[in-house]
């Protein structure tokens, strides 16, 4: 959830949307994500909608407060029943990310899916998700999450190494992200993810492939590599800047990419998505897929983003500021776009193209359909899928996936 929100036009302080917006809503899938904005201490890298206590000290008062933010999430998750009125579709996924959630007491993140549970009622098997920090849970905590109702777990990871973790100031203990993945199979959790991130400056090519090890040794059944992205304005991109630390290049990048489809694949592991990895169909993550396949989702909490039909929108940054809308009784949307036909055709191949099926060729426009014989010809699209009409990476595709996208998207 980045830290910046762009522009758009005003949300009716009711936050109602427009009636095309529900119109199919029946053929698509209801998501929600619950944004945690809190963090024990600020990551060098973390570009999200984050706050420590410090930086929330004397701006909002009470109203920033961990202490009462389930109940504050709560309220917007009672204005989203009001918007969509009686629209019946249960929620097929729901996701707490952040930030930190597992800062929050496990009974807090109980009550918030609660919310969504008491409002909206969950599909059967629905997937119910948090994110967890390593040092902020422990075996009862877990216990208490699945008992609640949270059947898939992450844990960030991030490297296996100390001196990487330094860089980017992360300050789990060695070995615990692996001990937890052991804690939450015995609390009930059968799906874990661990999410790492190659490319650190400092970073050697023996470093990453020890935690693709360490990561798979643990067994979950889905890992998460991301490729570091420098973003402005955080303390690492500062530090890049005054030649502290060196800058990763995109063909380092780029190996450490195969490294992990190597490593993960040799172990059981497939790709289904550009940067993530499952055991099975079952343990892919299916809140990011409905994302990435442009599903409805209603996203709570500062900065939080949604889409409905169309119709998306975002939340103010400020906890403060959210809250004070909501105990207001007005939305605490900041700002909203209609998105046109085109703007969701190009956002379709845009996310598709990175799934493992890619996207329909009948999606492309004639320079796009030009392109893409291009690629497939440069090796970058695959034949098979091709030749059952749709746009799907091959590997060398997905190194260079943002070229080919915008290639497609003419």
């Amino acid at each position: 959830m980045p830290s910046v929100l762009p522009d758009g036009e005003p949300v009716p302080a009711d936050g109602s949307l427009p009636a095309s917006a529900l119109d199919g809503a029946g053929d698509r899938p209801l998501a929600f994500y619950l944004h945690v904005p809190y963090c024990a201490t600020r990551c060098g890298y973390c570009d999200f909608n984050t706050y420590t206590a410090s930086e929330l000290r004397g701006s909002g008062g009470v109203l920033a407060s961990r202490d009462n933010y389930a109940a504050t999430l709560a309220d917007e998750v009672r204005l989203a029943r009001r918007v969509l009125g009686d629209d019946p579709r249960p929620v097929r996924t729901l996701f707490v990310g952040g930030g930190t959630p597992t800062l929050l007491p496990a009974r807090d993140l109980v009550a918030m899916i609660t919310a969504v549970r008491e409002e909206f009622g969950f599909a059967d098997g629905a997937e119910i998700t948090t994110e967890a920090n390593p040092e902020s849970v422990d075996p009862e905590y877990l216990a208490e999450l699945r008992a609640g109702g949270f059947n898939r777990i992450s844990f960030g990871m991030q490297s296996a190494r100390q001196h990487v973790l330094k860089v980017l100031d992360r300050t789990h203990t060695l070995g615990r992200p692996e001990a937890c993945v052991a804690e939450a199979r015995a609390a009930g959790f059968d799906h874990v993810n661990l999410d790492l991130i190659y490319g650190t400056p400092g970073e050697s090519d023996d470093d990453w492939r020890a935690s693709l090890a360490a990561a798979v040794g643990a067994g979950p059944d889905h890992v998460s590599a991301y490729a570091l992205i420098v973003e402005e304005g955080t303390q690492l991109a500062r530090r890049i800047r005054r030649g502290e630390v060196p800058m990763t290049d995109d063909d380092v990048h780029a190996d450490r990419y195969l490294i992990a489809e190597s490593v993960l694949t040799e172990a059981g592991y497939s790709w289904y998505e550009v940067s993530n990895w499952a055991t099975s169909e079952a343990g892919r993550c299916l809140h990011n897929e409905l994302y990435w396949r442009g599903a409805d989702w209603w996203g709570a909490g500062p900065g939080a983003h949604s889409h409905v039909g169309g119709v998306r929108w975002w939340n103010v940054k400020h906890p403060g500021a959210y809250a004070a809308a909501l105990a207001e009784g007005r939305s605490p949307g900041a700002g909203r776009e209609l998105l046109s036909h085109d703007d969701r055709r190009v956002e379709r191949i845009l996310l598709e193209l990175r799934l493992l099926d890619g996207v329909p060729l009948s999606l492309l426009r004639t320079a796009g359909l030009t392109a893409a014989r291009r690629a497939l010809d440069d090796g970058l699209l695959d034949e098979a899928a091709y030749g059952k009409g749709r746009a799907a990476l091959t590997l060398r595709g997905r190194l260079l996936a943002d070229a080919v996208v915008r290639d497609l998207v003419d």
